[in-house]
């Protein structure tokens, strides 16, 4: 059965890891992308909080809505977690109410994965400047994930961040792992990832978990895809469980995975 999985994606920078997830996850998977509105470009509290205000996100929800999709994930992690645990959970549920559909963020699609492979302690290689990334720290603290290392690269704008080449990327991932970390996870929906999951846990030799590769992901769980998947990250290897009975869809599991 072919599962269909909306992405809400704020602005333009590295859209384009959506259709590439596609191809890699094969047939009968569909990522249809609406861009959400972006009054300035800037990884900085205030820009993303009205990135991720209320009245953004219907908009884009609404839209997303003219295409068949079976569940719709928040394609955004910054734009989720700036608004703390409590907040990001209140912001998918507002999302939820106007889709009618199970729906999630890329804040919490991190911590979803991150139960699936029982993940305890991890590294973050964030290309944030350091303010935001940390709010990315307090946020995995709130899940009980242990942060060993965290990295910022200090990159102001989303644009920016979608430029950075494919060496680029794996260098980044590479010089800021930490042997005490069970994975590298790489918040920013910016970064282009998508092409080179396979490479990036081949030179780190452990589960690298990005911002694409997640929302893909979470989505597809929510949409009801148990397929497991090779060409894509240790992550799809394992067949996305979807949520259990009563559990709400946007946040964390029970660690029963």
């Amino acid at each position: 059965m072919p599962h269909t999985a909306g992405i809400l994606y704020p602005g333009y920078s590295a859209e384009d890891d959506y259709p590439t997830l596609e191809r890699l996850l094969g047939g009968g998977v569909r990522l249809p992308v609406v861009h959400t509105l972006m009054r300035e470009d800037a990884h900085r509290v205030d820009a993303l909080l009205d990135v991720g205000s209320e009245s953004v996100l219907a908009d884009g929800a609404r839209a997303l809505l003219e295409h068949p999709v079976q569940a719709v994930i928040w394609a955004c992690t910054s734009g989720s977690f700036v608004f703390g645990w409590q907040g990001a959970r209140e912001q998918v549920e507002k999302l939820q109410a106007v889709t009618g559909l199970p729906t999630s963020s890329t804040s919490f699609a991190f911590v979803h994965a991150a139960a699936r492979l029982g993940l305890r302690r991890v590294a973050v290689a964030a290309t944030y400047p350091a303010d935001v990334a940390e709010r990315f720290v307090e946020f995995l603290h709130a899940a009980d994930l242990e942060v060993v290392r965290l990295s910022s690269r200090g990159i102001v704008t989303a644009a920016e961040v979608g430029t950075l080449p494919r060496e680029q990327v794996l260098e980044f991932a590479a010089a800021n792992d930490d042997d005490r970390a069970e994975a590298l996870l790489m918040p920013d929906t910016a970064l282009h990832t998508a092409a080179w999951l396979d490479e990036l846990e081949d030179r780190l030799g452990k589960p690298v978990l990005t911002a694409n590769q997640v929302s893909a992901w979470e989505a597809l769980r929510l949409a009801g895809d148990g397929t497991a998947r090779n060409g894509v990250g240790t992550l799809f290897r394992r067949p996305p469980a979807g949520p259990a009975a009563g559990e709400p869809t946007g946040f964390p599991p029970t660690r029963r995975w």
